[in-house]
């Protein structure tokens, strides 16, 4: 049983491997040929665009598709396998079903592993240099505003700003609370804009007016300009999904942490994206399996007829995938349930498929 075992193994893996290079070079051709504009008007150089933006690609290409990957390698092989009349063999010899899917479910399982380890650490290291240059040489500049931004900065400090635009770095409607617990308000500062200075990392403040509360009684300063530090950086007031692809899991918590701190509405968001980390690996083995139930069985329509069942499915899966973040940010499904939904569903599909697969 060994021998078969190694038999599929190699089967597996080296149709994932080989359809995976062969969509990779050309998601690669036809991206150079969408962006080259790009490269040649911003003289992006030769050795930046191979290793910092294409060899930083791949691994981020391979782990957003590698569960797409496996199920379509799979009802690849084991159908081209079935119509040789492979599978009939290695049954009627003696070997059960359940048997025949352990080098499956071994090869699903260490592709589900290798997802989490770039989920958790190597995609977000390596888009800190990806995104990196395609803010240099790729992507235009864009004016981006966040809305009515609240941030917790410590347990007594508040900040607000109603919006923040973030190429000027220059938050509109600027208001920084200090209040006690004890004592109620002890200091306000509100500004009409607040601009953050880069070379001096200093926050210029424009009609400002302070209002600060003692024992003593209440006093009011204001003006036209001045020049403070708030302790926060202009990345404080926003963050992009970019952003949140460069962090490991350690740095996503502890920003979600913080996020929820500043009564920030990104969290539900914030903490999908965490869980799918998680949770997408998963898909590998339950793809994996539904694959198998629908190739096995020798059909007259052969290869051809298995690949259009496949990708049915395929979309399928990524059609629920969309649904459970819309659930998640915007519906009142709980989070962790609408992470693993679409492989919850998949999953009880696995099981009834795995019933009536030959046997």
């Amino acid at each position: 049983m060994k021998k078969l075992d190694w038999y599929l193994i190699r089967k597996f893996l080296g149709t994932f491997v080989y359809s995976m290079i062969l969509i990779i070079l050309i998601v690669v051709v036809f991206d150079v040929s969408e962006r080259i504009g790009n490269f040649i008007s911003r003289e992006a150089p030769l050795r930046a665009i191979i290793f910092d933006y294409y060899l930083n690609f791949i691994p981020f290409f391979v782990n957003m598709f590698s569960a797409l990957f496996t199920f379509i390698a799979v009802i690849f092989f084991t159908s081209r396998m079935a119509a040789n009349s492979e599978i009939v063999a290695i049954l009627g010899s003696g070997i059960s079903f359940k048997r025949l899917l352990v080098p499956y479910l071994l090869c699903a399982v260490l592709i589900g592993l290798v997802n989490v380890y770039l989920a958790s650490d190597m995609i977000p290291k390596v888009n800190r240099t990806r995104i990196a240059f395609q803010k240099e040489y790729v992507w235009n500049r864009i004016f981006t505003h966040d809305r009515n931004i609240h941030i917790q900065y410590d347990s007594t400090t508040f900040f607000y700003v109603e919006s923040f635009n973030i190429p000027n770095n220059i938050g509109h409607r600027f208001t920084k609370e200090i209040i006690c617990p004890e004592q109620g308000m002890l200091k306000k500062i509100s500004a009409e804009s607040a601009r953050f200075d880069t070379s001096t990392s200093l926050w210029r403040l424009s009609n400002y007016h302070i209002r600060i509360l003692d024992t003593l009684g209440e006093f009011i300063q204001h003006g036209h300009e001045k020049t403070l530090e708030i302790g926060l950086l202009p990345t404080d007031f926003f963050r992009t999904r970019e952003d949140v692809s460069m962090m490991t899991n350690r740095e996503l918590k502890e920003f979600i942490e913080r996020e929820r701190l500043r009564g920030s509405n990104r969290v539900r968001e914030l903490r999908y994206d965490y869980m799918v980390r998680f949770s997408h690996p998963f898909a590998a083995l339950v793809l994996a399996l539904i694959a198998v139930s629908i190739s096995s069985r020798k059909m007259r329509g052969g290869t051809g007829f298995h690949l259009a069942m496949g990708l049915m499915v395929a979309f399928l899966f990524i059609f629920f995938l969309q649904m459970s973040r819309v659930f998640a940010t915007q519906g009142n499904m709980p989070v962790w349930l609408a992470a693993w939904l679409p492989i919850f569903i998949f999953g009880l599909v696995a099981l009834v498929l795995l019933r009536l697969a030959p046997k």
